[in-house]
């Protein structure tokens, strides 16, 4: 449907009336919208929520939150009442619903710039999404565009807020137009219907359209007067055919890792060579004002090379072009060369809860490419090369815990030389007085309470005894008790990343430490934790696990936690 009057007419009386709003809107909300298409660090750009039948406009004022709508409505509501709407005219609006309606308002969440604009175009479907079509025409004609610039803003902020500010103004006119023409009934607010239905318009407007020519370079300096060394960001990358890199823009095409078996650097980045195909890895990114001083431990293989960046501000990045959340941008922000050292670990365990990666990165002139640390099958294979045979490490059978209802925080007690009702005295557990598991946990929930309990099962020369989110199995005088006639050995660990290593025998604390390494341990203990790496991190609670399998003959398993619990029997203990 055309315009019944040439729109030159409606534009003639938008270029009059919109410096006045948008000289009004207040600056947070002209920078949250003149950011709308920015790079999503400065945008932050929230969803787009819209409940069933709801208008579309009201999802889209829901971007903004209930602030920005009643801060606006506050800033020009006196202007837009006193504004002469009777010379605008907008052409074809659509028609009144032919229904009769009832209202019923309550106090609510939405603002009433909101409220207004959904009462308004419940009574004229369409209305919304005709400002929304003559604010796109509009922001181009002659008459208008040039009050569009931002001339004169130079920093990232100043450019932000002048583009929000001037298509906000626009929205503001044109919606005042179609609201005076619409002359809606009088429940509803003009003032409130002229801010909702103008935000309605101005945000997929401003998410749609590029940001102003300036915007770019004044964003640069931004990010670089405020870039601070160093940096550390933790997050996840898509990976995609064995594949993620560290690009600054379209993904490098590389698919020979036979160099070195792990990373390539190419134009525009540097590939890395994953172990599993597809999936989501765990990527630690970290930017320093120099190298290194000492290759970290912990890894498989580590290779340090040299990559040019032509723009700077690469980010860790898919196949596909996806960025990683915090992994964005955060490369230093200017061009030049810098070394980028790859650590890997479990590449070859094709498991995407255990694989990951961190990448160093540091400017530093070109140089050949270094390698540090070369033990994974997949990286001999990729080179061609046989590598030497590598025993199974014993944390390894231990690594199912992080998919286990024990994953955040447990103890694990292997008691051998006692009956299980004899364990379960020496917890401060009454055998002879089993509980449903649920049980134990509803009651535990609605008093809010933590009080220990543990659930318990004998596996013929061992009674291994759980506990879910609890920790008396680190007592010192449980574990004496317990190992009264055998051995005692329990593994600690909580979500605060704290853990406890026990042993005990016949009756005597042989040791408990927090396990990092070269404790100090009795001979018994020292065979248990032989071939069991402390010192290396990672991997802490399955080593303990493991040690506590080799001092006492018995381990748990998957199947145990689940038959434990699947049991459905559990004992309170009594402080």
């Amino acid at each position: 449907m055309t315009d019944v009057l040439p729109i030159d007419d409606l534009a003639a009386f938008v270029a009059r009336a919109m410096p006045t709003f948008a000289e009004r809107v207040p600056e947070p909300t002209a920078l949250l919208l003149g950011r709308l298409a920015a790079p999503a660090e400065e945008s932050a750009r929230p969803p787009h929520p819209r409940h069933h039948a709801e208008p579309e406009v009201v999802g889209t004022l829901r971007v903004l939150g209930p602030l920005p709508p009643e801060r606006l409505l506050g800033a020009l509501e006196r202007a837009i009442a006193r504004h002469d709407w009777t010379a605008a005219s907008t052409g074809y609006l659509p028609k009144p619903v032919e229904a009769r309606f009832a209202f019923v308002a309550s106090g609510g969440a939405d603002s009433e710039a909101v409220t207004a604009a959904t009462l308004l175009e419940r009574l004229r479907p369409g209305l919304s999404a005709r400002v929304t079509d003559l604010v796109r025409t509009l922001r181009t004609h002659p008459a208008v565009a040039p009050l569009m610039d931002a001339a004169g803003a130079q920093t990232e902020a100043a450019i932000a807020r002048r583009h929000g500010a001037v298509h906000t103004g626009l929205a503001v006119a044109v919606a005042g137009a179609v609201v005076h023409q619409a002359d809606p009934p009088g429940l509803v607010s003009r003032p409130a219907a002229v801010v909702g239905l103008a935000l309605g318009a101005a945000v997929p407007v401003l998410r749609e359209i590029p940001m102003p020519e300036a915007y770019a370079a004044a964003l640069l300096e931004k990010v670089r007067a405020g870039y601070l060394l160093p940096r550390h960001m933790f997050g996840s990358v898509t990976v995609a055919g064995h594949r993620f890199g560290m690009v600054e823009g379209a993904f490098p095409a590389v698919g020979d890792f036979s160099g070195n078996g792990l990373a390539v650097a190419a134009d525009g980045g540097v590939v890395v060579r994953t172990g599993v195909a597809d999936g989501h890895l765990r990527v630690e990114l970290a930017v320093l004002a120099e190298a290194p001083a000492e290759v970290e431990d912990g890894w498989e293989e580590v290779v340090e090379l040299s990559w040019h960046a032509a723009e700077g501000q690469a980010s860790i990045v898919s196949p596909d072009g996806t960025v990683g959340g915090r992994l964005r941008h955060q490369t230093p922000p200017w061009p030049g060369d810098y070394r980028v050292r790859v650590h890997a670990v479990d590449r070859d365990s094709g498991d995407t809860e255990f694989e990951r990666y961190k990448l160093v990165v540091w400017a530093a002139p070109p140089a050949p490419q270094t390698v540090h640390k070369r033990t994974d099958e997949l990286g001999y294979r990729l080179r061609g090369e046989t590598g030497p045979a590598r025993e199974a490490r014993p944390e390894h059978a231990y690594r199912w815990v992080r998919r286990s209802r024990l994953a955040v925080a447990a103890t694990v007690t292997v008691v051998t030389g006692a009956t299980m009702a004899a364990a379960l005295r020496a917890f401060g557990a009454d055998p002879d007085r089993p509980e449903p598991i649920d049980v134990i946990e509803r009651d535990l929930s609605l008093r809010r309470s933590v009080d220990p309990w543990v659930a318990a099962f004998d596996a013929g020369d061992a009674v291994v005894l759980v506990e879910d989110n609890g920790y008396r199995g680190a007592d010192p005088g449980v574990l004496r008790a317990a190992s009264a006639g055998g051995r005692a050995a329990s593994m600690f660990w909580n979500v605060n990343a704290m853990t406890r290593l026990s042993f005990a025998e016949r009756g005597e604390l042989l040791a408990a430490f927090e396990p990092f390494g070269g404790e100090q341990t009795p001979p018994a203990v020292t065979e248990a934790l032989a071939g069991i790496d402390f010192a290396e991190r990672g991997y802490r609670t399955e080593k303990g696990l493991a040690a506590v399998e080799r001092f006492t003959g018995r381990g748990i398993t998957a199947a145990d936690v689940t038959r434990v619990f699947a049991s459905g029997s559990g004992y309170r203990i009594e402080e």
